[in-house]
């Protein structure tokens, strides 16, 4: 249950004031009756001492019965009770009873102590009157000898009476004090809580929208302070909200724009946010708080954002959908969980790309024909040519022999990226197959001078790949190498490591410039030009070693420096599929 910060205030008050007030009204009385008590007690004490010499007389003398008469006669003269009691502790005389018919007093505290020589004082119960009484004894003395008691006593009623008069006059000043403080205390509460009850009532609105809500408190003191900062806090957040809401709207009109499927998940797969492209993608108007499983009904791209949400790399894939292709992108959205994915339509790329490949293939089959026809008419024509068309007919053949290798190259690139096409694995000797095609071009670098070298342990394990398209890839990046370098030498590194063999062939040829390395195993891409057109170049060899060592699960990279040669690395797993 709440309690209000007014009843929690005013209450504390309350209890402290009503406290203090018992505390006054019970140490008052308790200290007003202790020293009446020992006022009453002292005047006893000098009244004792003024009949002592009276008394004592009629004790020495030994006139009991007039020392009784002499107490019953002033007993009531000063309003108190007087006994006279012996060393043994008989009474020998008393102002109210028959000191024959009164009990032993010997072991009365006041008697005790006034018979050791003491002023002895004691507030109890009395039996013989049954009333309590204040008792103040004192010694009766003569030459140092202890003669017997005087005992003075009065009835503590009258006291009681005085004293119950003297309290309710002190609880009615105590409780006029405390209704003043208790007035005190609730304006003194309301002080305090009606500024707070101000601002939370704003604090509500401005919970419920209205940031145009201002608190006005009169008093300078820290509730204005707060009011002040509490207006300003307002402001901003109205300044806060409104720039929010222009870039929310505006950050929807962009994502509304944008012609990719876009769609965010939380991190707990549902749908937080959607572009029109999106909803059209997966015909559902209103994914939004929905799990992607119940909107999105195809498996290829369920399986894609399941492993987008359980990786924290973005990742980038190829989805069909129907009979459209998408590059699906995931990334994460950081700490607070959940996935952003963009849906680019690659259907017309992929049509351009099918047809470009279909018309490469074709235009490469249709070429073999003649072009065969083409060599073979030359060869024909070269054994009985004369001197001087032996010049045009070898250009001829040079270029004819160009065109054959970018037809064959074409097929062989075209066979790589067919999806239907297998590699046959098989338990490979990779020194092997680097010995066959050293091997092969040992004469043409016999020829340029080179020296070709093979770095590769005898005992190299073997490796399950396709060894025709291993040897393609060793060809074509000695043939590279063979090309371009004019000294040095040419050397091919084996080495097989836990999880993957590496192959590396380098050169001491001129190296590549910075700029065209990133370039380098894209199609027909050529760094020297002119030199390529004299050296018969395709610009189709690092594309299809490229292909070939993904075909097999690896990958190629490149170390080249300027007039330091080329070092081309390929990385291929132990075990391929």
């Amino acid at each position: 249950m709440k309690k209000p910060i007014f009843l929690k205030v005013f209450g504390g008050y309350a209890i402290i004031i009503l406290a203090i007030s018992v505390l006054i009204v019970t140490l008052s009385f308790s200290t007003i009756r202790s020293h009446y008590e020992e006022t009453l007690a002292q005047e006893m004490e000098y009244l004792g001492r003024a009949l002592n010499v009276n008394i004592l007389s009629f004790v020495e003398s030994g006139q009991a019965r007039d020392l009784d008469i002499f107490l019953k006669r002033i007993g009531k003269d000063i309003h108190a009770r007087v006994t006279v009691i012996d060393p043994q502790g008989v009474v020998l005389a008393d102002s109210e009873k028959n000191p024959g018919q009164m009990e032993n007093h010997r072991y009365r505290p006041e008697v005790t102590e006034a018979l050791e020589g003491k002023i002895g004082k004691s507030l109890r119960y009395s039996v013989t009157v049954e009333e309590k009484m204040l008792y103040v004894g004192l010694p009766l003395e003569k030459d140092a000898r202890i003669l017997g008691v005087l005992r003075l006593s009065l009835f503590m009623k009258n006291i009681d009476i005085l004293l119950h008069s003297l309290t309710t006059t002190i609880g009615r000043a105590v409780l006029i004090m405390a209704v003043g403080a208790l007035l005190l205390a609730l304006l003194f509460s309301l002080q305090i809580t009606r500024p707070i009850k101000k601002m939370t009532r704003a604090a509500r609105q401005v919970a419920a929208g209205n940031f145009g809500t201002r608190v006005a408190i009169r008093h300078k003191d820290e509730f204005k302070e707060l009011g002040d900062a509490f207006n300003m806090m307002t402001d901003q957040v109205n300044q806060l909200f409104a720039e929010v809401s222009r870039q929310k709207e505006g950050l929807a009109h962009i994502i509304a724009s944008i012609r990719e499927g876009l769609v965010v998940l939380d991190k707990d797969g549902r749908l937080t946010l959607a572009n029109d492209s999106f909803k059209e993608l997966i015909a559902e108007h209103r994914p939004e708080e929905k799990f992607y499983w119940e909107v999105i009904r195809k498996p290829d791209i369920q399986k894609f954002i399941g492993r987008a949400m359980s990786s924290r790399e973005p990742i980038a894939e190829e989805v069909r959908l129907d009979d459209r292709y998408f590059l699906c992108t995931a990334g994460s959205l950081g700490p607070q969980g959940g996935i952003i994915i963009t849906f680019h339509d690659l259907t017309d790329l992929k049509k351009v790309e099918t047809m470009k490949k279909d018309f490469i293939v074709n235009a490469s089959h249709e070429l073999r024909t003649p072009l065969s026809a083409i060599m073979g008419a030359m060869e024909t024509l070269d054994e009985n040519a004369a001197s001087m068309n032996k010049v045009a007919l070898d250009i001829l053949k040079r270029h004819a022999e160009k065109l054959q290798n970018i037809v064959v190259d074409l097929l062989k690139m075209a066979e790589l990226e067919d999806k239907g096409y297998s590699l046959n694995l098989r338990d490979v000797n990779v020194r092997q197959v680097a010995e066959n095609v050293l091997q092969i071009y040992a004469p043409r670098v016999k020829n340029k001078g080179l020296e070709s070298l093979l770095d590769a342990p005898v005992s190299l394990p073997l490796l399950k790949a396709d060894p025709y398209q291993l040897e393609q890839m060793l060809i074509n990046l000695v043939d590279n190498a063979v090309k371009y370098t004019e000294k040095g030498r040419i050397q091919i590194t084996i080495r097989a490591e836990k999880k993957e063999f590496i192959i590396e062939v380098k050169d001491t040829g001129p190296g590549i410039p910075p700029e065209h390395v990133p370039r380098i195993f894209e199609r027909f891409y050529v760094v020297d030009k002119s030199r390529s057109r004299k050296l018969g170049g395709t610009g189709l060899g690092l594309s299809i070693v490229k292909h070939i060592a993904q075909l097999h699960g690896g990958t190629i990279t490149v170390a080249s420096e300027a007039g330091q040669g080329t070092a081309f690395t390929v990385r291929l797993p132990r075990c391929s599929d």
